[in-house]
């Protein structure tokens, strides 16, 4: 009697959905899309034209410009999908879209750690930073798509319960596949260690080396300048982290045993639905955070950007003056045809 009010509870609670859950998404990838758009796409054609240093984590940033604008890219999708309740596309499609979300969160929590600690590092050693080589960027950022990408495929496979069934449903209204309690505590355990309290530890002792350097040591003004810039870059690239990404790992394994039945306290279990929607609008925030961390942070782009950034200005004004100047010689002609034929008129 006692286990079937228990299984009730539980079937009663994990069934429920927020009622502010798709308003809330619709307005949030509505928000995001365009200056995630225009802000990342900017951003990666500076950093890939306009800049040539190799000790200012370029690569990095690049690369997770690059995990941010394939997100942004499938936001219209979402936003469609949110404000219509309907799927009307490809199954594999939906299956993109879930995995491209996950992947630019865990892309992006690497790159944000590859970033402080190489700005710490070549802070404090800054003679091993002359010999570092570009190369050796580029070689950890294939590493890294290729483990995250790999370590991600599972998440949209597991959510895919429902879709071969009923296409209509997506994103946030999938099921989710039974699986052993062995399996999702692997999962949890992986997600978390590796993709959050590792990246936490790493982001927190480059902060506070960054940090401790700037105070013991007796260095040139010149040399403090850039610590502080170092400085300013670590701490942006923590903001970022805690802001988007620690909401979410901290509520993931408490969804993850909601949805395996574990808890039965149904305004447990409601509390942690809705913050797991809450954090994943959250998560969607670093798309317009992350540059922030390559204008304010990075002396080089910030030039470059104003640099490049006025001349195409200056030539779209003077593109409008050549037009200007051709539309009036025109008129001119017009009004000298006019006068001519008047004149032959006359004689």
């Amino acid at each position: 009697m006692g286990n079937n009010n228990t299984n009730s509870t539980r079937a009663n609670c994990t069934d429920l959905q927020m009622p502010f859950q798709d308003s809330l998404y619709a307005t949030t990838y509505i928000l995001i899309f365009i200056p995630g758009l225009v802000a990342n796409s900017a951003a990666l054609w500076v950093l890939c034209r306009f800049i040539s240093k190799k000790n200012k984590a370029i690569i990095f940033m690049i690369n997770l410009s690059v995990a941010d604008l394939a997100h942004v890219l499938s936001l219209p999708l979402r936003i469609y999908y949110y404000i219509n309740h309907h799927w009307p596309f490809q199954r594999a499609l939906c299956l993109l879209c879930f995995y491209l979300k996950y992947l630019n969160m865990y892309a992006s929590i690497f790159f944000l750690t590859c970033i402080s600690l190489q700005r710490c590092f070549f802070l404090l050693k800054p003679f091993r930073a002359r010999n570092w080589k570009r190369r050796y960027d580029v070689g950890i950022s294939a590493a890294i798509w290729v483990i995250v990408g790999t370590a991600c495929l599972p998440l949209p496979i597991l959510r895919s319960a429902n879709l071969a069934k009923n296409t209509k449903f997506c994103f946030a209204d999938l099921g989710l596949h039974n699986i052993s309690m062995a399996s999702s505590i692997g999962m949890v355990t992986a997600a978390e260690l590796g993709g959050f309290v590792l990246p936490v530890i790493i982001i927190t002792y480059c902060t506070w080396k960054t940090r401790k350097s700037l105070q013991e040591f007796q260095v040139p003004p010149q040399n403090t300048k850039e610590r502080k810039k170092a400085l300013r870059m670590v701490l942006m690239c923590a903001v970022v982290f805690i802001v988007c990404f620690t909401p979410y790992h901290l509520n993931f394994p408490f969804f993850m045993m909601v949805k395996q039945h574990v808890f039965s306290n149904c305004s447990f279990i409601k509390s942690t639905l809705c913050f797991h929607i809450i954090s994943l609008c959250l998560a969607n925030l670093n798309c317009c955070l992350d540059p922030v961390v390559y204008y304010f942070m990075t002396s080089e782009f910030r030039d470059q950007f104003s640099e490049h950034g006025g001349s195409v200005l200056q030539s779209c004004v003077r593109c409008k003056d050549n037009a200007l100047e051709i539309r009036q010689r025109e008129e001119d002609l017009q009004t000298i045809s006019l006068e001519c034929l008047d004149d032959s008129k006359t004689m």
